[in-house]
Order: structure tokens, then C-alpha cells, then sequence
């Protein structure tokens, strides 16, 4: 599997499929595991991996939000104490998740070799500021609503590490399931993450990770300008200029699609 990113405590793993990464954290009170996926070998990968490196230690395998692809990989990790949001726990699209999981592996003729579950959670995350510690370890977390509902930041002190799930990527504008509004207020939060953590490395749940902090409020910036950018047009009825979406993002082929979906839910909240 590719690694990404490592140093002394960090590994970011890149699966084949849509540039998605695992981030596994290792200090000496835990393993952290997060969003394992993909593909079954990947998996595999995965856990060999795990079991090389836990050495007696705790796994805590941590949900970044209930998208498929990030929780695909909840039972190959038996016995690991499992951390999400509590919106994650609430979710009522429990069943059409595990669905859109047994389509992916029926669609590529997949077999895994552990069975498919919607992930039971340990540790909820109910607010902004929420702090775990195990030992030396600090994780503190912030709600993260507007891609999906039930998204989840998180910072690793000791590493200064912030783990951001499907937001702040350089490969994908927002792709927004949940709101518009919601997601642009879990924009707002960069800053204050910026200025009260020490923040070396950001991981994103899809593209490149960044240690810098200028390419950070670059994603954030831009994120927020697309989002207003197309309400506005949608509010005024002037054309969205797409030549320049597609002139930063690769894939339009794919993203079409994401984009679309993005107006739609727009408008259905502005009642248009």
C-alpha cells in the first residue's frame, strides 16, 4: 500500500482508489487507527500492518464520518475501541450505508474476509473542544457537519497533527451531502484550529497531506469561495464559471456529478 506521509510517530497510507487514506498514530500509550479502507488486499495490508506495531499496546480506530468508503474497513479491526461522533451513532442511513458497501464488493466481484457491520462506537464526540486523553496522548475534537452530519476534526497534540476527514482537500471541492450553511460554518472553525493548536501536519481524507500552513487556509479559502460563489449564482440566476472548476480539479468526468448534486441541495435550501 502507498505511503504518503511518514515520520517518527505518523504513517499516511493512499489507497488505489480515489487518492482515500488511512492514517495510523503511534505513540507510546496507543495505536490510532483511522478510516481504514479500501480494497480487501488493503485491508489485509492493513492489518499485518497493525499487528506488526501495536506491541501490546491499545488500538483505538477512529471514524472520521459514516461515508462507506471510510468505515468499509470496521470489522477487520476486532477488539479495537472505536471513537466517532455522536451524530455518527445516530445516523437513520445505518442500512443504505452497509448497502452501498455490498453493492461496491458485488459490483468488482470482492470477497473480504471479515463480515460487514455498521460500526458500534466506544467514544462519542457530542462537542466542540472535547478532549480524550490516554496517558500522555491528547486528542481534542471538533464537530464537523456539512459534508455529512456526523463528520468529526481531529487534533493530536502530542503530534500536532489534525485530521480532517473529507474536508480540505487539495484534489476535490466540497462535496457536500448534508449543508451548505453547516459546511461553511465547519470552514470557520480553521481558523480558530489554527490559532489555539500547534498544527504541523494536515491530513485530508482524499489527496495530499500539507505541513503547510499557508497551503491549509488556501484549501480553506477556496472551499469557501467555491460554496458561495455557486449560491450566489444560483441566487441571481448567473451562470457558475465550471472552465475554472475544472481548470484546478482532474477529474471532471467523475466530479460533474458531485458538482451537480452541490446545486441541487443549494437550491433545495434556498427554495429555488
Amino acid at each position: 500500500m502507498k505511503i504518503q506521509f511518514r515520520n517518527e510517530y505518523i504513517t499516511v497510507f493512499e489507497s488505489q482508489l480515489f487518492r482515500t487514506t488511512t492514517t495510523v498514530v503511534q505513540t507510546d500509550d496507543l495505536v490510532l487507527l483511522v478510516d481504514p479502507n479500501w480494497l480487501p488486499t488493503e485491508i489485509d495490508f492493513l492489518q499485518n500492518y497493525i499487528a506488526k506495531i501495536l506491541n501490546n499496546r491499545t488500538l483505538y480506530l477512529l471514524f472520521t464520518h459514516s461515508d462507506y468508503d471510510h468505515i468499509i474497513g470496521y470489522q477487520a479491526f476486532k477488539g479495537a475501541k472505536t471513537i466517532a461522533s455522536d451524530a455518527f451513532i445516530k445516523n437513520k442511513e445505518k442500512e443504505a450505508i452497509l448497502l452501498q458497501i455490498n453493492q461496491f464488493d458485488h459490483d468488482f466481484y470482492l470477497k473480504r474476509n471479515y463480515a460487514i457491520s455498521y460500526p458500534e462506537i466506544d467514544i462519542l464526540v457530542k462537542k466542540d473542544g472535547q478532549q480524550l486523553s490516554i496517558g500522555k496522548t491528547k486528542m481534542t475534537f471538533y464537530l464537523a457537519p456539512g459534508h455529512n452530519a456526523d463528520g468529526i476534526f481531529t487534533i493530536i497534540e502530542n503530534v500536532n497533527c489534525w485530521i480532517a476527514g473529507d474536508y480540505l482537500s487539495n484534489i476535490e471541492f466540497p462535496f457536500i451531502y448534508y449543508s451548505s450553511l453547516s459546511y461553511e460554518m465547519t470552514l470557520d472553525k480553521a481558523d480558530y484550529i489554527l490559532k489555539n493548536h500547534k498544527i504541523e501536519l494536515l491530513i485530508s481524507g482524499h489527496g495530499d497531506c500539507t505541513s503547510q500552513l499557508d497551503e491549509i487556509k488556501k484549501r480553506r479559502d477556496e472551499s469557501i469561495q467555491y460554496i458561495q460563489t455557486l449560491r450566489k449564482s444560483i441566487q441571481t440566476n448567473k451562470p457558475f464559471n465550471e472552465a475554472t472548476l475544472w481548470e484546478k480539479y482532474a477529474f471532471p468526468l467523475l466530479q460533474k456529478k458531485y458538482h451537480q448534486a452541490n446545486i441541487d441541495l443549494i437550491k433545495k435550501e434556498l427554495g429555488k
